[in-house]
């Protein structure tokens, strides 16, 4: 039998691996805090609009990580699309039960734009709780607009922000996040965008110092620009605002 000593250190050693990287992620979060701090949803209100865009979510909706708005998601749709009103109601921070808080009031749009997933997966929101939040921000969005857009984060447990043990508990509930979300768009009728890929084929686990900002978790400009062209690939958004 182990002596309680004994016990002791193996318990450590166990542990050892989660302590350093728990305080490695608080020492990204601040990181990630001060990006937030700086950045701001774009917004575009054109006196004669041709067509109105609404899009919701979290910091990856305000474009946190971008060196200016215009280099961010929205920011990038804008620039393809003169004349195009953008309303930005994403918000650093927001889980999807938050998420559907922004999609509350009147008013149609010729599409909704819906990003986030990421604080789900960092809060260890449950599947069930999940599911059930993502049916009813789809299901506000639908209200919104005919064509509705869905593009969840993509595999967090890529990003050099967390470290070994919590990276792999974060592509596993990375994997749920985008299962969940495919089968929540398909029931809806909105369109799935799929940025979910293992590390061996994801661009921003091959080049983070590019791809990513300085808290390496953030898309950076060309993290943006990537995730912008996948956009434009597996959706008919540019179409339906063109």
């Amino acid at each position: 039998m182990a002596s309680p000593r004994n016990t002791r250190l193996l318990a450590g050693i166990v542990a050892a691996p989660f302590v350093v990287a728990a305080l490695y992620a608080a020492f990204r979060f601040t990181q990630a805090a001060a990006l937030a701090r700086r950045s701001e949803p774009l917004q575009i209100a054109p006196t004669e609009p041709k067509k109105r865009l609404l899009i919701v979510g979290d910091s990856t909706g305000v474009g946190t990580g971008a060196s200016t708005p215009q280099t961010s998601l929205a920011g990038l749709i804008a620039a393809e699309h003169p004349n195009l009103a953008i309303v930005n109601r994403s918000a650093d921070g927001a889980t999807f039960d938050r998420i559907a808080a922004q999609l509350e009031g009147g008013g149609r749009f010729d599409a909704v734009l819906i990003l986030g997933g990421g604080n789900d997966m960092i809060r260890l929101t449950g599947a069930d709780a999940l599911r059930a939040a993502l049916s009813r921000v789809l299901f506000l969005a639908r209200a919104r607009s005919d064509n509705v857009v869905l593009m969840p984060s993509g595999n967090v447990g890529n990003a050099p922000f967390f470290l070994w043990p919590w990276s792999a508990l974060m592509t596993q509930r990375s994997r749920v996040l985008h299962a969940v979300a495919r089968q929540a768009a398909a029931a809806n009728g909105a369109t799935y965008v799929g940025l979910f890929k293992e590390r061996s084929a994801d661009p921003f686990a091959q080049e983070p110092r590019r791809l990513l900002a300085a808290d390496r978790l953030h898309p950076s400009d060309a993290g943006y620009a990537l995730w912008h062209r996948e956009l434009l690939t597996q959706s008919n958004l540019s179409g339906v605002l063109r």
